[in-house]
């Protein structure tokens, strides 16, 4: 008699499941009471946010903001900033950082958006309208698509970064692993209307202050019951 194969065991499951509405608001209400309710109105200024966001690459906050400044100061334009000579606009933003890589990719932008030189029409396109065209810009990516969006416009885009994308893993908010443009989709998606600047700058304070990626301080955590990654 021909012996019957024995069956595979059954895979086990995935214990990630994507949260309710009641769990992100329920982790949105205690960042809330740790960090309050950060009020940040759109500014309509789609293309300062994107070199400003373009130059918050590897660096902190400081050193962006002391480019930022240099460049704005040196450049009375953007058409400026575009037609000057390469050196010039790397040596305007050296405090940012990886300054080299990043003047090509500011000029790159701004050649790229032709004439004329503004980003103002995004805001009567839809969001996924939106992130095609910035995303079709050299260098620009979801995160930096996603700030420009959600700074300048107040549209339901949400950046994940490194601080996001930690937190909200760990608390499976998103799928532990997922890709970015995932994580983007699905912060997209879980974030209640109106509320995705909210969202995200409690999760990236929450990433900076305690839930950091090698020692989180799992004890002092405000979420610590809440999240299934905690560590004792």
């Amino acid at each position: 008699m021909t012996p019957v194969p024995a069956r595979a065991a059954p895979a086990a499951a995935d214990p990630w499941s994507r949260p309710t509405p009641r769990r992100v608001r329920a982790i949105r209400d205690r960042l809330r009471t740790v960090y309050g309710r950060p009020i940040a109105p759109p500014h309509g200024r789609p293309l300062d946010e994107l070199i400003l966001t373009v130059l918050s690459q590897s660096t902190n906050d400081r050193n962006r903001d002391v480019a930022y400044l240099r460049l704005t100061e040196a450049f009375p334009t953007w058409e400026a900033v575009r037609d000057a000579p390469n050196a010039a606009v790397e040596e305007a933003i050296r405090p940012g950082g990886i300054s080299k890589v990043k003047s090509k990719r500011i000029q790159d932008i701004l050649r790229a958006i032709g004439e004329p030189l503004s980003l103002d029409d995004l805001a009567t396109r839809s969001v996924p309208e939106a992130q095609a065209i910035l995303c079709a810009l050299p260098g620009v990516g979801r995160k930096t698509a996603g700030c420009v969006l959600c700074f300048a416009f107040g549209m339901q885009d949400i950046p994940v970064d490194t601080h996001v994308s930690r937190v909200g893993s760990r608390l499976h908010l998103l799928r532990p692993k997922a890709g970015f443009e995932e994580m983007h989709d699905d912060m997209i998606r879980l974030t209640p209307p109106g509320e995705a600047l909210e969202l995200h700058v409690n999760l990236l304070r929450h990433g900076r202050r305690t839930c950091h990626a090698r020692t989180p301080d799992c004890p002092g955590c405000a979420l610590r019951r809440m999240c299934p990654e905690r560590q004792a």
